[in-house]
């Protein structure tokens, strides 16, 4: 698969551990003054926002330890956002569902990749957002057939809805 079509982990690596400080630091206010107005917390997202020039009301900087926990979301915010990609081929099409649907990319090594690695499943699908008209996020879940019996489309089946002649 082409490198365009890959998150972009050096500059998660890089933008993480600032992301992180300033989640942390916005929690030990809060613990010590509150933030009734939410005066400070429109600061972080004013700055994270400068940082990745993503929206911030797409992630919860308040209650950030009833989610995934402050390390994956400072990942997911540090992730540069998926853009359009000419020509994607049928194959890479098939291998992004692959890796969405297994989850299983860098697993084993121990690096920055291979922890967050299992976390890039919301990259991949914005991928498939930004560049396919026929994609769907529902045909990832599973589908009721018209007996009833619950099923999940394969990777192929899945590839074969999104991909667009």
């Amino acid at each position: 698969m082409r490198k365009q079509l890959e998150p972009n982990w050096e500059a998660a690596e890089k933008l993480y551990p600032a992301i992180k400080t300033l989640i942390e630091k916005y929690t030990a206010y809060c613990d010590e003054n509150g933030d009734e107005d939410s005066a400070e917390y429109k600061k972080l997202e004013n700055e994270l926002h400068e940082m990745t020039g993503k929206d911030m009301s797409e992630y919860n900087l308040w209650e950030w330890w009833e989610g995934e926990g402050l390390e994956v979301l400072s990942f997911r915010i540090a992730l540069p956002e998926p853009g359009f990609v000419q020509d994607i081929s049928k194959d890479e099409l098939l291998e992004i569902v692959n890796k969405i649907k297994t989850g299983t990319q860098g697993i084993g090594e121990d690096n920055f990749e291979s922890d967050f690695s299992i976390y890039v499943d919301d990259y991949y699908h914005k991928l498939l957002k930004h560049n396919f008209k026929k994609y769907k996020y529902e045909y990832f879940n599973r589908q009721k057939g018209r007996d009833g019996k619950y099923f999940e489309y394969s990777a192929e089946e899945i590839a074969e809805k999104i991909w667009e002649k």
